[in-house]
């Protein structure tokens, strides 16, 4: 099935739903998310980034998903997206964040590729791509947050990148429905300090942020 990009609708929906959840968000920063969103459409055509075909599901689940978690980063200044494949939600953070840097690190060449793509014709200047396994990523400066949006077990997730993150720092998992089992099975040296509901416009599923810090 073929879907048609409305731009003009498209923007109209994520419009509305900057507005809903009331995110200080300039028109500027929204053609940069459309333009995003056109890049992703069109890639994803040949590079299969994300298993989600129409747009205006790109929008909801992708776009307004993403800015749902921006206010839990109002203190970030350096941040890393795990496993980022199509840019979720480091592009985003990337386009309403100017004053914050984002790196994002994925394995699979084609997506870095994209994301590098992205950073060019957005003109994101405050963006960095590594290819490579998180595990074996080496930085000058240690990250305040550590992210990833649907990318492995908790457990998994800080083990692979917690000598990346500063003292002091955080990391703040995306997930669909609150992993229970996965915050039982967290390392010792870790422990969740908040789990945080999110309520994304439009999206009738569950969402929440997991907060992870070391333990004292």
């Amino acid at each position: 099935m073929k879907y048609n990009f409305d731009h003009d609708a498209l923007a109209a929906v994520l419009d509305q739903g900057i507005k809903d959840m009331t995110l200080a968000i300039t028109p500027e920063q929204q053609t940069k998310l459309m333009g995003y969103l056109a890049l992703m459409n069109k890639w994803n055509a040949v590079y299969n980034l994300t298993s989600l075909r129409d747009p205006q599901q790109m929008v909801t689940h992708h776009l307004l998903d993403s800015l749902a978690a921006v206010p839990a980063f109002a203190d970030a200044r350096n941040v890393l997206d795990v496993g980022a494949g199509g840019g979720l939600p480091g592009i985003v953070l990337a386009i309403v964040r100017p004053d914050m840097n984002v790196a994002m690190i994925d394995t699979v060449h084609k997506k870095t590729a994209f994301l590098n793509q992205v950073k060019a014709e957005l003109k994101l200047t405050n963006v960095s791509v590594h290819t490579m396994k998180v595990q074996d990523l080496v930085v000058s400066e240690p990250f305040d947050v550590i992210t990833s949006r649907a990318f492995a077990d908790l457990s998994d997730f800080v083990n692979w990148s917690g000598h990346l993150l500063a003292e002091g720092g955080k990391f703040i998992a995306l997930k669909g429905v609150a992993p229970s089992e996965e915050r039982e099975r967290l390392p010792q040296d870790w422990k969740v300090v908040d789990l945080q509901p999110l309520w994304v416009p439009r999206l009738q599923a569950e969402r929440h942020l997991v907060f992870i810090e070391r333990a004292a």
